[in-house]
């Protein structure tokens, strides 16, 4: 994997929107209307931006899958962030469900444990490459960059299918919340070598 560059940008918004176009999690603040589509992809621009400003945009070398890798510590409430979520309630959630992501994202910050993390906010795989191991060799990557950077890794799941594959990756599941759907906590903590070097 490398980092993306700009001109990857419409290409991570493209698989990602396409991978995320089912999931429960997302359509759950996504206004569903005849623009649902554009919403997701509005989402996922809005994330690419955080991340990129806030966290890192990973890359397949084969370009198959990406990755939006936030670090929640060093998030800072910028004009530029301030227009993103002006944009993001605009362009995706819509002004009618502005309560209904706030209240979401506030019982998922509740859970969320307020330690310095590898937060793996989206990761996606083109449609046509699925199943075809792009996504672990993805995962495995991401790991080894969360063990460099000394932060445990952790993220939310919608989609009870990836629950084995997050698992087999050394995954834990430590909290769920019914939002109508489940959402899944699940976290990867670093290695006891890790833990012994801090």
């Amino acid at each position: 994997m490398r980092k993306a560059t700009s001109t990857d940008k419409p290409l991570i918004i493209n698989i990602l929107s396409k991978s995320f176009d089912d999931n429960q999690s997302v359509n759950y603040i996504t206004k569903q209307d005849h623009k649902r589509k554009k919403r997701i992809a509005a989402l996922m621009e809005y994330s690419y931006e955080v991340c990129n400003a806030f966290g890192d945009v990973f890359i397949s070398d084969d370009k198959k899958a990406c990755a939006l890798v936030l670090f929640p510590d060093q998030k800072k409430t910028t004009l530029k962030s301030i227009l993103l979520d002006a944009n993001l309630i605009l362009s995706c959630v819509g002004i009618e469900n502005i309560g209904k992501a706030m209240s979401r994202e506030s019982k998922i910050k509740a859970i969320q444990p307020k330690e310095n993390m590898y937060y793996l906010w989206f990761i996606g795989v083109d449609p046509k490459s699925r199943n075809k191991g792009a996504g672990t060799k993805l995962l495995n990557e991401l790991i080894s960059d969360s063990k460099k950077k000394g932060r445990p890794v952790y993220l939310e799941t919608s989609t009870l299918t990836n629950l084995p594959w997050y698992k087999k990756a050394g995954f834990e599941v430590y909290s769920e919340l019914d939002m109508g759907y489940n959402l899944f906590f699940l976290r990867r903590e670093l290695d006891i070598e890790q833990h012994l070097k801090s």
